[in-house]
């Protein structure tokens, strides 16, 4: 089983073949692979070189090492979408041929807060509709989602019950969200959200902030999304400028 010499260095050569040994099945999903010392022994290699490769690897979430307990192999996002495109959760969570759906947690109408009244550009007397969900994949919860909309856009009494914020906006309003600015980070435990998400202690969040706007350039909506790392990847596409 020991990697075979070539010009590369010798952590890259282990990458890869750690990587082809999952890809092939030798290690399965959420397995958990040999100690340090054996699986070096196993790969003719030092400590120091098998810690490097694992290191780059955890990196890039192809394994994850859990303190005092050892290394397993990650579970491969189920739900993927271009960072670039405004794809609703409903929408990627049937692209990956799953049903989705949606536990309401609660709503309210509150005043604006500062971030509010400057996002929505909004007076201190006005209200803000606050919808806190979860969202399920084949009734699993994969995603925790805040939204506010200005009340003024949704006038009168109406249903929260929308499996989707952009169709209930077309709806209810006559207003289709156009574009949006984004944000995306990193984050590790939350111990209010992690919970409801049936987060193990080591599953990492992923925090998509979003503000939304129609066609005539107004924010609209604003979401804070947290997506389960290990079952969502974002990616984007970049084009060379000159």
């Amino acid at each position: 089983m020991s990697i075979k010499s070539d010009n590369r260095h010798l952590y890259l050569q282990v990458i890869d073949h750690l990587k082809q040994d999952i890809q092939q099945g030798n290690y399965m999903e959420k397995e958990k692979l040999p100690s340090e010392f054996d699986l070096a022994k196993q790969l003719g290699v030092s400590r120091a070189t098998l810690r490097e490769a694992l290191r780059i690897l955890e990196e890039e979430n192809v394994i994850i090492r859990r303190h005092g307990v050892g290394t397993f192999v990650n579970a491969k996002p189920l739900f993927t979408s271009g960072i670039e495109q405004i794809n609703s959760v409903t929408n990627m969570i049937e692209q990956a041929g799953m049903k989705p759906g949606t536990i309401f947690l609660n709503s309210s109408t509150t005043g604006p807060t500062e971030e509010d009244i400057h996002r929505f550009s909004c007076s201190p007397d006005d209200e803000i509709i606050v919808i806190e969900r979860v969202r399920t994949a084949n009734g699993e919860p994969v995603v925790y989602c805040i939204d506010k909309i200005p009340a003024k856009i949704l006038p009168g009494p109406f249903s929260y019950e929308e499996e989707s914020i952009f169709h209930m906006l077309e709806v209810k309003s006559n207003r289709r969200i156009s574009y949006a600015m984004a944000e995306i980070e990193p984050i590790g435990y939350h111990e209010k959200i992690s919970p409801i998400l049936e987060c193990d202690p080591e599953t990492a969040l992923l925090v998509l902030k979003q503000q939304h706007f129609d066609e005539t350039d107004e924010q609209i909506l604003y979401s804070v999304n947290y997506f389960k790392a290990d079952k969502f990847s974002f990616h984007v596409l970049r084009k060379r400028v000159l």
